[in-house]
């Protein structure tokens, strides 16, 4: 049997879940703005393991201890902001339709509210940005805003809102002229979506 932890709400959570819980709030953390001195200083000091996303991991770790917080700002300036606009767009409909605020934001606004999901009242940009996408994932998993969602309703979002546009997201972070730091982020992302993907294959 899987070892379980309690989730706040008195639910249990498989260890394996748990996992990647952590790896869905570690990219969100990562894509929800430039890195503080805390989070840099954490990411240096994850060890990298066997497979791909253990070699990417190990790269991202490399990358931390060889920059500093006002460069990765910098770089995640020029990225995702930029004067007018950063050189990728982070954001689902965009990558979907190419326009913000179209179908899918207002189809994932929908399903946001059915499972319990809500935008924090300080959050300005669209629901459908990819670090927003995958806070929703670790609420699903771990229960933060409701109760934990079952792996069929994982699925159904991860499927309808994640896979069907940030695989490409994750491959164009990695060749973003801007992007230093912020390329493994990338390999990372690619990695653990395949991961998740072929995972929820199995469990159909």
């Amino acid at each position: 049997m899987a070892q379980v932890a309690e989730t706040n709400r008195d639910r249990q959570i498989a260890e394996e879940d748990l996992l990647r819980a952590e790896w869905y709030g570690l990219l969100a953390r990562l894509l929800g703005e430039a890195p503080d001195q805390q989070l840099l200083n954490q990411v240096a000091g994850l060890e990298g393991g066997d497979g791909e996303l253990g070699e990417a991991l190990a790269v991202l770790a490399r990358a931390a201890r060889a920059t500093d917080v006002a460069e990765i700002r910098q770089e995640y300036f020029d990225l995702f902001v930029g004067v007018g606009q950063g050189e990728l767009v982070p954001f689902g409909s965009y990558y979907l339709t190419g326009f913000l605020h179209e179908k899918p934001l207002a189809k994932l606004r929908s399903d946001m509210q059915r499972l319990g999901l809500a935008r924090a009242d300080d959050v300005k940009e669209p629901e459908d940005g990819i670090a927003s996408e995958l806070e929703m994932m670790t609420a699903l998993i771990t229960g933060a805003f409701a109760a934990p969602a079952d792996l069929a309703s994982q699925r159904t979002f991860f499927e309808t809102h994640i896979a069907v546009w940030a695989p490409r997201f994750f491959e164009d972070l990695e060749a973003a002229k801007a992007a230093r730091f912020y390329m493994p982020v990338g390999t990372l992302g690619r990695h653990f979506l395949a991961i998740e993907a072929q995972a929820f294959e199995m469990t159909a």
